[in-house]
This record gives C-alpha cells, structure tokens and sequence, in this order.
C-alpha cells in the first residue's frame, strides 16, 4: 500500500469567507502543508531534495469541493502517492471533518520531477517511488484526461490585470500555486460586478454561486512584478450551474502561464440547497456565455 499520511487543522475565523466558509484557496493551502508534512515523513524533506539535486514542480490540481466547512472546525486532510509515471507522479487528498467518515472534499495534484540544475523533467529515480510506495508492484499508472478545450471566447468576454505582488511568491521564486487560486477568486468577483452581481448584490437578493470543481493547469511559472492578463467566459449554462474559463497569460509577451475551468452552482443564501439561476442573471451574463460549448 502507499503511504498514508494525515494532517489536522482547525479552521481559523481569518481563514472563512464571507459566507463563513473555509475559503477555497484555503484548501490549497491545507494540501499544499500536508504535501510538505507528509514527505519529510517517509525521509524526503525538502533539505534531501535539494542535496540530491532534485526538485518537483506542480503541473495540475484539480478539486472538488463537496460540503462546507466551518470555523473552528478540525479538519482531517489525508494523503498519499497514487501513482507514478516517467517524469510524473499523481498525489490525492481527502479532507473529512475529524469524526466523520464524510468527504468533506476531494482533490489531486499532478507534479512533475526536475534536475534542480536545469529545471528539466528527469525520470523519478527508485529511491524516490519507493519512498512513497514501498512495493513498487502496486505502482499502476492512471490515466490523465486532459482539461477540456474551452469553446472559444464570446464577444462579452471579461479580462483582468492582476501584477504579481511579493506575498504572491513562494521560496523557489516563483507564483505560489495557491496565489492562482486567489486571481481566480479575484477575477469571478470581478466579473460578476462588472455584468452588475456584485457580491452585495447576491447576498442581498439571498443568492450565492459556489465554486463546486476547479481544474488548473500550471503552464509556465509566473515571476515578481509579472503583469498578468486573466481573460474569463462561460460556457454550459445549465438549470443551476455554469462553467467558467479562466485563460491566465504574462501580458509583456503573451505566454500563457495557467488555464482553469470551474464549475460553478447557483445556491440559496438561506437554505444552502441548489436553485435554479435567477433569470435577471442569466440575461445580465448573456453576452459572456460562449455560443458553443466546451469540448471534452
């Protein structure tokens, strides 16, 4: 079997949203420490990575969030390698509210191995797989589907200018990959209050739209003072949900350096049920909504 590991929290009052939710980027964060927590684990911390030449660098995380979690709440984030592959290697979490057997969330982090010298991808070595996965006979590659192809932008596409600020960098020089997460969060506010939803506007009217899946793929890294264009549409408008695209690029040269979609549903403030998407914000965001939809 590959190795286990859990990490508690507690879920801090500045942690929450305004809806008094852990904060979805908060996830990424939970993840990302027990990513760390669980590696120096099994003798392979970042000091070891460094003096062996080696280094990881996150290419795809996908999660799906599935029941709220609260302030004060202790929260059980498990973890373990899934598989590996040539250059790859696929680590899941499970969060759970400690106690219950529930999911509280799902998520899984796709990384990619380097030469620390080169920052080129190099075949994961048997004294790292076996680490993680002492019996390298349970080591079955999974396939990856790849993110969907986004229909192509309509003409009421949004885009947002977000620089890369210090707090956005993380110890290798680069956007952290939680801080994504955060333009992410930032530009879907953004666009709601330019096509008139702002949030005062949803809480007022007693309606919430809750991100209940998010996919990014981390193209190239983004640097200190990178100025970055995050062009946003939708697509697959449903009854109660609605898929949104995020296309992250560096504005100086056009690279694109992240692609995102979100599934989004629409939910009474009150009740915390699904509800159909009122329909004075289907018409208000008719001109964002791509003509086609997105291609699996």
């Amino acid at each position: 079997m590959p190795i286990t590991f859990t990490a508690t929290f507690r879920v801090r009052h500045y942690e929450c949203d305004a809806y008094g939710h852990l904060n979805n980027v908060n996830y990424i964060r939970y993840m990302q420490e027990t990513a760390l927590d669980a590696t120096d684990a099994v003798g392979r911390s970042n000091a070891w990575y460094t003096q062996a030449g080696y280094t990881w660098r996150i290419y795809d995380t996908d999660i799906e969030y599935l029941q709220p979690l609260l302030h004060n709440d202790s929260v059980e984030v498990t973890t373990w390698v899934e598989d590996f592959r040539r250059v790859r290697s696929r680590r899941v979490y499970e969060f759970r509210r400690a106690g219950s057997s529930d999911l509280a969330a799902r998520a899984a982090t796709d990384w990619i191995f380097l030469d620390a010298a080169t920052l080129q991808p190099m075949t994961i070595p048997e004294v790292v797989m076996q680490a993680y996965m002492p019996d390298a006979s349970e080591n079955h590659p999974i396939a990856r589907a790849k993110l969907p192809v986004p229909p192509p932008p309509p003409p009421g596409m949004y885009t947002l200018h977000k620089r890369v600020e210090w707090r956005d960098i993380d110890t290798v020089g680069h956007v952290n990959n939680a801080a994504y997460f955060n333009y992410i969060e930032d530009v879907s506010t953004q666009v709601g209050r330019h096509f008139g939803w702002s949030m005062p506007r949803l809480l007022s009217e007693g309606v919430v739209m809750v991100m209940r899946q998010m996919r990014i793929v981390y193209v190239q890294p983004a640097l200190m003072d990178d100025d970055i264009t995050i062009r946003t549409w939708l697509s697959d408008a449903k009854r109660i949900s609605v898929v949104r695209h995020y296309v992250l690029e560096r504005a100086s040269d056009g690279v694109k350096l992240a692609q995102a979609r979100g599934l989004w549903v629409c939910f009474d403030l009150k009740t915390q049920r699904p509800i159909r998407i009122p329909v004075a914000m289907a018409e208000a965001f008719s001109t964002n909504v791509a003509t086609h939809n997105a291609q699996e």
